[in-house]
């Protein structure tokens, strides 16, 4: 086994670890608290991210972890192993008891992701990205071949503060504009794997997103055959302000639709 084989086997068997732990709890009259206005967290996500770990650990004792919860680190290191983690990505639909929501993990190495799981156990769904592709439940994915915006599903993923809904409300505008329907689903790491599997045609956002929320599934899009950028139309990257991903055939009509979320009316 090589070692970026190593790293996918770990990333499958750590999220498939963590999305257990959370799933025993979900719809448990769990607490809730508040780490922000608009952010929560539960014991659940304290407790799969230490699984999560753990499981890592057993086998990369030194790498780095770059998690959500804490203390962890919060930046991808550009140089070395690491491992990127969201324990319940979608906490809000999980504390509403909605199954939308997964356990996801990176193996990044030098600031580039070579493996990626992401376990939806409310959904019996684990999808998962190495060297070869992208796969959901064991199966290869790709991304869908629709080439018309008038049979295209995008997403406005990641979440605008309330000083910002006038971009969140741009955001909804310039996708109803441009495609046939717009779906927002609430959990950027259950979104994009949709993406890859050809469930959504694109995903947008002119907001950086947090390396926990976006690494596995930007890469599950890519293995996939999928294409992801900033706004500006470059290759994205864990620092990247703005996430545009599509099925590839429509990205320039995805990314006119990411750049008008912060046009002047």
């Amino acid at each position: 086994m090589t070692d970026a084989d190593e790293r996918a086997a770990v990333a499958e068997r750590a999220a498939r670890a963590g999305g257990r732990v959370a799933h025993d709890r979900f719809r448990d009259d769990i607490a809730v608290e508040t780490k922000g206005e608009d952010d929560v967290v539960t014991a659940a996500d304290r407790a799969a991210q230490r699984t999560v770990i753990e499981s890592i650990r057993e086998t990369f004792p030194e790498d780095a972890i770059v998690g959500e919860e804490s203390d962890e680190r919060k930046t991808v290191p550009e140089e070395g192993a690491a491992w990127v983690i969201d324990p319940i990505d979608g906490t809000h639909n999980y504390v509403r008891e909605i199954r939308v929501w997964g356990t996801a993990v990176a193996a990044v190495v030098d600031g580039e992701p070579v493996a990626a799981a992401t376990a939806c156990p409310a959904l019996g769904d684990v999808y998962t990205a190495d060297g070869d592709g992208a796969f959901r439940n064991g199966e290869p994915i790709a991304v869908s071949d629709v080439a018309d915006p008038r049979r295209a599903a995008v997403d406005p993923t990641l979440w605008w503060d309330h000083d910002a809904r006038d971009e969140y409300a741009n955001a909804c505008e310039a996708i109803v504009r441009r495609f046939a329907d717009m779906r927002r689903f609430g959990a950027a790491q259950v979104v994009l794997p949709t993406v890859a599997a050809g469930g959504l045609e694109g995903v947008v956002s002119n907001l950086r997103a947090n390396p926990w929320d976006s690494v596995a599934g930007v890469f599950m899009i890519r293995q996939a055959g999928g294409q992801v950028t900033d706004l500006d139309g470059d290759r994205w990257r864990h620092d990247s302000t703005g996430l545009v991903a599509s099925n590839g055939t429509l990205h320039d009509e995805v990314l006119a639709a990411a750049q008008a979320i912060e046009e002047s009316e």
